[in-house]
């Protein structure tokens, strides 16, 4: 009796309110992927950081060490020019191919038909 009284002080109160209309929109299996994975062109992006940031990582270690090999600064230089060009280019790739997931759902929104028009479905067909 004691634990029934208790767990009723416990419980919340729910409400239930009516929802006018629902929309249902309808996607491909292209378009879940990419909602649940995100765009395929985002590898672009990931590793145009990664390349970046370690330029940046041997041009500021190449600029405050002294280097006493040439073969070592060679190498630092190498490893500066490529990744910086590299990842420039693969940051470029990806702005020129990006594809928002914000994009892919504005583009299944603009599905619907607008206000006050009627929607031709192949049941309407048929029955004529």
């Amino acid at each position: 009796m004691i634990m029934q009284n208790q767990s009723q002080e416990l419980a919340p109160a729910i409400k239930r309110v009516r929802i006018d209309s629902i929309t249902i929109y309808e996607i491909s299996d292209s378009e879940l992927n990419t909602l649940e994975f995100g765009s395929p062109d985002s590898i672009y992006l990931n590793f145009s950081i990664a390349l970046i940031s370690v330029c940046l990582s041997f041009l500021i270690s190449l600029s405050t060490t002294t280097i006493d090999s040439i073969y070592i600064y060679i190498i630092f230089i190498v490893l500066i020019i490529i990744c910086g060009i590299v990842g420039l280019i693969l940051l470029v790739i990806w702005f020129k191919k990006r594809e928002s997931t914000s994009g892919l759902i504005n583009q299944i929104r603009n599905r619907v038909p607008p206000e006050g028009t009627q929607e031709t479905t192949a049941t309407a067909i048929n029955d004529s």
